[in-house]
């Protein structure tokens, strides 16, 4: 059950508290006072979307905390301890603030949990109807799940079999589609698999091995041109076809030198003994030349083998557009791939009796869960139509239509089963069934939605439900009427009620103000929980509407309250 619910920085709330209690409780207010804030506030604690435009302008941060008795709520302790989260006996506070930034925290008993956690939990404290509810209901692929709602635990469990077998039956499926997609052309795809492995295996490329024949070239290349240098050299220093070179030249002139040279230090004399000595250093200057166009002579044919080994390795990496040092892994996955399409017929008929088996075993789960809903949707009408009877329609009849498939084909498996159904509806004696997204008003959705809610609140564990103008399209004798199921449900649930019709809020138990008002030019809307004054007065505005409060309005709003009381009193 809610107990509190502070809001702080939502739309024109700047902070308010509320305390909620056990009963039926209301709140009321005129249009654009701010009670959809108070529906949206509660929606944040139950998970919903957030949107930054709900943070007051002005405002960086916005936050919601609600106060829950989870005392009789198995469910829920349960949760909590699951996750680790520490409560008391009986109290929980949950905790969510949404920023500017776009940043949303979710806390629960002050421990930072994901929105998922929060969603997770609150399905189990409460249950809210909003307004566009209603256009589930007239959503015909929304019945199954109102259907199966009202299942007790056997048929849930018949629903967790169906979507687990379903579920593998895909998984099958797909990879069954793939084998078969793998299998056209098989033959084709053989001959191209094996052309290339033989390619690859005959090329043998390692990895590395194009950087490595990368460097050996430069270092070739490099010694091709310092060997071409050197015997340019030894082409000056020694000469070649018959030509005088630099060594013999000096050579001659030193011995030309020798000739005329007289006394040991005369100028001709040093001149020839430089001549011959230089003639000896050139002479050693050749020999290492020599010595060093030996060290790095380099065979042409390296060069070209080494040109043509990196031609191969760029023609494969264009071919199968990949880098060189991936060919070998390449190697192996064609290898592999060869490997299972040769061996693809033994896969594919594993794989075929697996698909049929899995699909058995769907059909009799989604076999057994049809014979459940057939059974359900029996029970699921006579409490309609008994519900409906309560909420004044009670020459309704409502019937759950379970529809076939027009080429009498079966379906492809769905998690949730082979059944398609809508809810069908002739509230009028004589009418044919029709679809209810096509015959049901404003008024008998309502009616209808109640009923529904009705069911569920009897059967499910949550004892929270919050309705949001569950009232539209009602009025008259039918808003009394939707008044007392009101108060039925909430003999046995906490029911918190936005509405518009005095007669369902003359017959709450507690009642909530909605109003807006400015102060220091700024609009703030704020909750008041009124004493039985403030009720007679703001249930007479209800009823007045824009003609203002009247003692006549005032005298029938008393009334109003005091048969609601002494009607709740009585049952």
């Amino acid at each position: 059950m809610l107990k509190s619910l502070t809001i702080r920085q939502i739309a024109l709330i700047d902070e308010a508290q509320i305390t909620f209690h056990h009963g039926l409780q209301v709140l009321t207010g005129e249009t654009g006072a701010g009670k959809s804030i108070v529906v949206d506030s509660v929606n944040l604690i139950l998970g919903g979307r957030a949107d930054r435009e709900m943070i007051r302008s002005g405002a960086e941060r916005a936050s919601v905390e609600a106060v829950f008795d989870i005392d009789k709520n198995e469910a829920a302790k349960t949760f909590l301890e699951n996750e680790n989260i520490e409560f008391d006996d009986s109290l929980i506070i949950i905790y969510r603030e949404i920023t500017t930034a776009g940043k949303n925290t979710c806390r629960i008993c002050g421990v930072l949990v994901p929105l998922s956690k929060l969603r997770e939990l609150s399905g189990m404290l409460m249950d809210l109807h909003g307004q566009s509810e209603h256009q589930f209901l007239a959503n015909p692929e929304k019945h199954l799940s109102y259907l199966d709602q009202t299942g007790d635990r056997t048929h849930r469990l018949l629903l967790e079999k169906t979507k687990e077998s379903c579920d593998r039956f895909l998984n099958n499926h797909r990879e069954y589609a793939k084998l078969i997609r793998k299998s056209e052309n098989k033959d084709e795809k053989i001959e191209s698999l094996e052309r290339d492995l033989i390619l690859l295996k005959k090329a043998h490329i390692h990895p590395g091995e194009a950087q490595s024949l990368a460097e050996k070239r430069k270092e070739i290349e490099t010694a091709v041109k310092k060997n071409e240098t050197f015997k340019q050299i030894r082409q000056a220093l020694s000469g070649d076809d018959g030509e005088k070179a630099c060594l013999q030249n000096l050579k001659d002139i030193t011995i030309l030198l020798k000739s005329i040279k007289e006394e040991k230090q005369s100028a001709i004399s040093q001149l020839s003994d430089k001549c011959e000595s230089l003639y000896y250093e050139l002479e050693e200057v050749a020999y290492q030349i020599n010595l060093l166009s030996d060290h790095y002579n380099s065979d042409s044919d390296d060069l070209e083998k080494t040109d043509k080994r990196l031609e191969l390795i760029h023609r494969l990496e264009y071919k199968f557009k990949t880098d060189a040092d991936k060919l070998p892994a390449l190697e192996c996955k064609i290898a592999e791939d060869l490997s299972l399409l040769r061996d693809l017929g033994t896969q594919t008929e594993a794989m075929a009796s697996e698909h049929k088996k899995l699909l058995a075993e769907y059909r009799k789960n989604a076999r057994d869960l049809t014979e459940s809903r057939l059974k359900l949707a029996i029970e699921f009408e006579n409490k309609m139509m008994k519900e409906l009877s309560d909420l004044g329609m009670g020459s309704t009849l409502f019937k759950v239509l379970f529809k076939t498939n027009e080429n009498g084909k079966p379906l492809m498996p769905t998690p949730e089963g082979d059944d398609r159904i809508e809810f069908m509806i002739a509230p009028n004696p004589g009418e044919p069934l029709k679809p209810l997204s096509k015959i049901a008003s404003g008024g008998e959705l309502s009616r209808i939605m109640l009923a529904l809610k009705a069911i569920e609140s009897a059967r499910t564990g949550v004892d929270s439900m919050v309705f949001d103008e569950i009232d539209t399209g009602i009025s008259g004798r039918m808003a009394q009427i939707v008044a007392e199921k009101m108060i039925t449900i909430s003999r046995s649930k906490q029911v918190i009620c936005v509405t518009h019709l005095p007669q369902i809020a003359a017959s709450a138990d507690y009642h909530f103000l909605v109003s807006k008002h400015v102060s220091q030019q700024r609009t703030n809307t704020s909750i008041t929980e009124l004493n039985q004054k403030g009720r007679i007065e703001e249930v007479s505005r209800m009823i007045s509407g824009a003609d203002g409060i009247t003692s006549e309005s005032i005298e029938y709003g008393a009334r109003l309250l005091n048969a609601a009381s002494s009607m709740k009193s009585q049952k």
